[in-house]
């Protein structure tokens, strides 16, 4: 008994051992599909997913600000003077969205329309709403633009119009107005005129349509068959793509709709997304790993060839007609106003745009748009997008409103949509899709070493036991050695025990 419990102790680490290390490595195989598996049944578009209330209801808390060009000298600038303009701002709003008439279809996809509502913020703005500023009044010198054309007559009847409804070439009103919307007469003029000339009723204002209202149906893969696919895409309006622009390619829906990617994204995959706002979907390259709060993220960046035109980059071509390189012409999407979209303060874009208006000081960390994203969900942890709108002004002959104005790309605003996830959104993100698949890689790690250990020190005792093995057997030196007997240890016969005395017999 006293050899065989060494033995079954032996056998049992050993085993014990042999079964940690074999479960260890089991989960080092298995263990990466179990949480690809629940991270793909979490990203899915469906009531029971994880993210569906987050995508459904985006409590993500964005901001909206805004920053105008104040032009300082709009009565030089009529007389042919380069424009001298002063950001102002921001003035910021809260951006809630929120997703309604949602459909789920058989095919593996979702519609639904989203809604965004903008609230102002005092705390957060450097301003009021009720602050004026001075941009270009986009109804004359846009309009003067686009109808440049016409007949002489036509054009002093409408400048003669612009007389009467009293608009000159720039506007002084408030920042409240130039966003959410201003009575206008010639607005109502053009309506009686001509039902459905503008997209406006009574009112003009540059984000009128914004506020309270949807982007139009999108339908998106819900990601059920295809994780891959998830959140992409398939049509807008029931349209795969739209017709704004002068090549199928530019014309393409690309992308998701802008708020969720796909999971298991590598940093050769660009981000692409279709922005209602401005007719296009954009794209976002890799630049580097990152971090947030704890949470490896991929960082991203607008590409400096986002908006170059079709000469410095020939797939932009479809986005032309073309004037410096930097700015996109957006008129075919904006009631052909001579409206262009850029970087604020035409970053990357050709140094004669800034050199052309004195007050603009591009740089990348204020002016570019980035994106944090964790790539193993394909959710943004932190987000911000920055565009400008400049009007192209000149002077147009027969209308006077026009002055003798230099040709220029004269920004009017720029503004930033920013979107951090929430403290509360974050802690349960965290602990579902990084602290909990982290708990269990240390887990199966510790149950391979511990097993691993089982099986050295198993190892390492039964080496021990068989080199003590030979050292107990050896037998007691003695005569059949050669050695010498020892009385104390000789057997007593019985005949010495009674020893015969002669005589006795």
């Amino acid at each position: 008994m006293g050899v065989g419990a060494p033995r079954r102790a032996l056998v049992v680490c050993g085993a014990l051992g042999g079964g940690l290390l074999l479960l260890g490595l089991v989960l080092v195989v298995v263990l990466p599909g179990l949480v690809e598996l629940m991270i793909t049944q979490n990203v899915q578009i469906r009531p029971n997913s994880f993210l569906f209330n987050l995508w459904k209801d985006l409590p993500i808390p964005f901001h909206f600000s805004v920053y105008f060009f104040h032009v300082l000298n709009p009565n030089a600038v009529l007389q042919g003077e380069k424009p001298v303009v002063e950001q102002r701002g921001p003035y910021v709003y809260r951006e809630f969205r929120e997703k309604r008439n949602i459909t789920f279809y058989e095919n593996g996809s979702v519609s639904f329309l989203e809604y965004r509502r903008f609230y102002f913020q005092p705390d957060l703005s450097n301003g009021t709403e009720e602050d004026y500023v001075c941009i270009p009044n986009l109804l004359v010198l846009g309009a003067a633009v686009m109808l440049e054309d016409l007949s002489a007559p036509l054009l002093i009847g409408v400048s003669a119009a612009f007389t009467f409804f009293k608009q000159k070439a720039f506007l002084n009103q408030t920042v409240g107005e130039i966003l959410w919307g201003y009575e206008e007469g010639l607005i109502k003029f053009l309506n009686a005129f001509k039902p459905g000339f503008l997209p406006f009723t009574d009112k003009f204002g540059i984000f009128l349509n914004l506020n309270n209202t949807h982007m139009g149906r999108f339908t998106v893969n819900t990601g059920v068959r295809d994780i891959s696919k998830v959140q992409m895409v398939e049509n807008w309006n029931g349209l795969k793509k739209v017709s704004y622009w002068n090549s199928d390619q530019c014309n393409m829906i690309n992308g998701t709709s802008g708020e969720i990617w796909p999971p298991f994204r590598t940093p050769s995959e660009p981000l692409e997304f279709y922005s209602t706002d401005v007719c296009r979907s954009l794209q976002l390259e890799y630049k580097e790993m990152g971090d947030f709060q704890g949470i490896p993220v991929y960082h991203y960046v607008a590409p400096k060839t986002l908006f170059a035109n079709g000469t410095e980059y020939p797939p932009n071509e479809g986005f032309c007609p073309c004037r410096q390189s930097g700015i996109q012409n957006i008129s075919s999407c904006q009631m052909n106003a001579p409206i262009f979209l850029s970087q604020p303060h035409f970053l990357n874009g050709d140094p004669e745009l800034v050199e052309a208006v004195e007050g603009l000081h591009p740089n990348e960390r204020d002016h570019d748009m980035f994106m944090d994203m964790h790539a193993l969900t394909g959710v943004p942890m932190n987000v911000s997008v920055k565009l400008q709108l400049s009007l192209y002004i000149k002077r147009v002959p027969f209308i006077s409103q026009t002055g003798r104005i230099s040709p220029v790309v004269l920004p009017m605003l720029w503004f930033e949509e920013r979107g951090m996830i929430g403290e509360n959104i974050f802690n349960k993100y965290y602990d579902m899709v990084v602290l909990l698949p982290a708990v269990m890689g240390y887990i199966m790690y510790c149950i391979v070493g511990l097993g691993g250990c089982l099986l050295i020190l198993t190892a390492f005792l039964l080496i021990r036991s068989k080199e003590d093995a030979p050292k107990k057997a050896l037998p007691t030196e003695g005569p059949q050695n050669g050695g010498p007997q020892d009385p104390s240890s000789t057997p007593l016969l019985k005949k010495d025990l009674n020893p015969s005395v002669p005589g006795d017999d």
